[in-house]
């Protein structure tokens, strides 16, 4: 299929992925003059007419979800018998990939990963949308090291949170929550569970239940019992391993309630690893024998060695806190402690990106952090030497005098082109020319971002460009947020239809055509939008006209008879009632 035009917009390039529902291209937009990608509905699905229009309405949903670790849906549509949805190209590689060249992994990606997908649905769950196909396949991680979640392909606008599934299964099974096993309702808390499996993949290279068919799997969702990580890999914190085994609790009650107390406890772990270091993980051993004063005495110990830059009175107030962490842990009750005030001394991170180094430290004595560099990494979203990530995230609850770790930017690749999407057109300017690029073209559209925003550019970033470049862009008017009242256009003709839609502030998407057998030719018989219902100004209604009523179809031509009679009625497979008249 590829080098195909659809919709007379989207240039397909090259298949770059294939899943059991869609084909996934490498394709042009030649409107806006950048790369996306395209899902096309496999074709044995496209017979099936509730699963085009789910498949429709979904990702339309899914359309409306802007977020950093989200992968954009820009468009979706129909031409022929060809569904297809236009998405945002992201250059990197799936989870999946990653933890088959890395796992077990590393404990602190693993909660930097799990802590960004955790964000994607928080803002999902929060718009009434529930994934319900949380896999490593569906996670990309671009090359700078953002997690962004993809294939809302089966998810459902719900309502009251929750969803039933009926008969049918839908998502990946090694993934799958026990209630979409029984077929039963769904919500947030069902993505959670699948997360938790995806932590537990990364943290030990395996998923929990794995079986000869599907059917085997699924009905060990539902009735075993999962096998704490750390019997499979050493070093894992418990703490960590405590919120992989409520995540994937078999009762959702059990769980994390929403992403938001996933999330906090993710940040809460990364806390206390940043403080008391993996020697802490170390100390466990011996609670798990028994031996509490060993352990206190080793955990005063790494608090004493870590706070001496300090002096000795914050020294012995960590190793307090530390002691009170494990003795506390030993007995399931760290999360119940933390939120009883134990560590209710704390304030929101500052934030640091874009400072030096210098600056950094300066801003966190004044709020009393200290800084801590850690290694220096690429980046395509600020230039060398200036702070591009931060732990913690900038506003996250941070304990009084924590430590804050900053990795500074080498730049981008030679020749890789920065990210100026989100940034303001005053400044992209001067952004690019830190990098060696110059700014192109400007093309202004009608977008409910403020006036300005850089909702584009072309060539995308981390794509190699020589230096001195042109780098072109589209920006928002800032008038996307003004309402308009959708109107009737509904048995007007075509150019009528065209005009009242234009003259209502919006603009006339695809025009299909279709038999009618109660429509004139050239009438609308369909728009896609609801007469008299608010829409954003700029947005585009698609509509469908009759091509009058539907042609009879042809009969073969009976040869004309000898003395001019008229032919018989065609045989209309019964038997025939009018008899020709005897002569005479």
């Amino acid at each position: 299929m590829s080098s195909r035009l659809l919709s007379g917009r989207y240039e397909l390039l090259e298949k770059i992925g294939d899943g059991g529902m869609a084909v996934v291209y490498k394709g042009r937009d030649r409107l806006l003059n950048r790369f996306i990608a395209v899902k096309i509905l496999r074709p044995e699905f496209t017979k099936d007419a509730t699963f085009v229009e789910n498949f429709k309405r979904e990702s339309q949903a899914a359309a409306g979800l802007s977020h950093p670790n989200i992968v954009g849906v820009y468009d979706v549509g129909r031409e022929g018998n060809i569904n297809y949805i236009v998405m945002e190209l992201i250059e990197g590689q799936t989870l999946n990939d990653i933890i088959e060249e890395e796992a077990p992994m590393d404990y602190r990606k693993v909660i930097d990963i799990s802590k960004q997908v955790a964000s994607a649905l928080r803002i999902a769950h929060k718009n009434k949308i529930i994934h319900r196909d949380v896999k490593p396949h569906n996670i990309m991680i671009t090359n700078d090291g953002v997690v962004k979640l993809a294939d809302f392909g089966i998810a459902r606008a719900v309502n009251d949170a929750t969803l039933s599934t009926g008969s049918k299964i839908v998502g990946s099974v090694h993934y799958f929550s026990p209630e979409q096993a029984r077929g039963n309702y769904v919500d947030e808390r069902s993505d959670i569970y699948s997360l938790g499996i995806v932590m537990y993949e990364m943290l030990t290279g395996k998923v929990p239940f794995d079986g000869e068919n599907p059917v085997t799997v699924a009905l060990k969702h539902i009735n075993e019992e999962i096998v704490p990580p750390s019997e499979l890999v050493e070093g894992i914190p418990p703490m960590l391993e405590r919120c992989v085994m409520k995540a994937t609790s078999k009762y959702q009650t059990n769980r994390y309630a929403n992403a938001d107390e996933l999330i906090e406890d993710l940040n809460n772990i990364s806390f206390v690893t940043n403080v008391a270091g993996d020697s802490i993980f170390a100390s466990s051993d011996y609670i798990e024998k028994g031996k509490k004063r060993k352990a206190l005495e080793d955990a005063q110990e790494v608090a004493s060695q870590k706070g001496k830059k300090k002096g000795k009175k914050k020294g012995k107030v960590i190793g307090v806190i530390v002691a009170i962490v494990l003795l506390l842990a030993a007995g399931g009750g760290y999360f119940a402690a933390w939120k009883m005030g134990v560590f209710s001394d704390t304030k929101p991170a500052p934030d640091f990106l874009g400072m030096t180094v210098e600056e950094a430290k300066q801003a966190a004595e004044e709020e009393g952090f200290t800084i801590k560099q850690g290694k220096d990494i690429y980046s395509n979203d600020y230039p060398e030497g200036k702070i591009c990530t931060q732990d913690p995230e900038p506003g996250a609850e941070t304990p009084k005098d924590g430590t804050i770790t900053v990795h500074v930017s080498k730049g981008s690749k030679d020749g890789m082109v920065p990210n100026i999407v989100g940034m303001q057109e005053d400044q992209v300017e001067a952004f690019l020319a830190e990098y060696g690029y110059k700014l192109g073209n400007v093309k202004t559209i009608t977008d409910p971002a403020d006036e300005g925003t850089v909702l584009e550019q072309d060539p995308v970033a981390g794509t190699p460009l020589d230096k001195e470049s042109k780098i072109n862009i589209v920006v928002s008017d800032g008038r996307g947020t003004e309402k308009g009242t959708v109107p009737s256009v509904t048995g007007l003709t075509l150019e009528d239809a065209k005009k009242r839609i234009m003259e209502e502030g919006f603009t006339v998407g695809r025009v299909d055509y279709d038999w009618d057998n109660s429509v004139d030719k050239g009438y609308v018989i369909y728009q896609q939008y609801q007469a008299n219902s608010l829409l954003d100004k700029g947005t585009s209604i698609d509509i469908q006209v009759s091509s009058g009523p539907e042609p009879a179809p042809e009969t073969p031509e009976k040869p004309e008879s000898g003395d001019g009679s008229q032919e018989k009625p065609a045989d209309t497979g019964t038997e025939d009632a009018t008899q020709e008249e005897p002569e005479g």
